[in-house]
């Protein structure tokens, strides 16, 4: 997976991502938290998506570090539900 940052600044920040699945899921994170606006989009299905995360209070480096770590924790937890079967 690439991850390109386009433009940062402390509460405003765009990526070029070329897993559109890994956008998807950090955006629903994303729009569970504290965060002001939270999108992808893609010119064309050969390009790459265009993520977009806007925040109100919080940097978004760090509202991003906790939504990963949020996806990290409910994996493990998936992980080990499906071992126990």
């Amino acid at each position: 997976m690439n991850v390109k940052v386009l433009k940062e600044e402390k509460n405003d920040i765009e990526l070029e991502i070329d897993n559109l699945t890994v956008a998807e899921i950090l955006r629903i994170y994303l729009n569970d938290s504290e965060i002001e606006f939270a999108a992808w989009r893609r010119e064309h299905p050969s390009k790459p998506a265009v993520f977009k995360i806007v925040s109100s209070g919080k940097s978004v480096q760090k509202v991003v570090s906790e939504a990963v770590s949020g996806i990290k924790k409910d994996c493990d937890s998936l992980l080990k539900a499906v071992k126990k079967k």
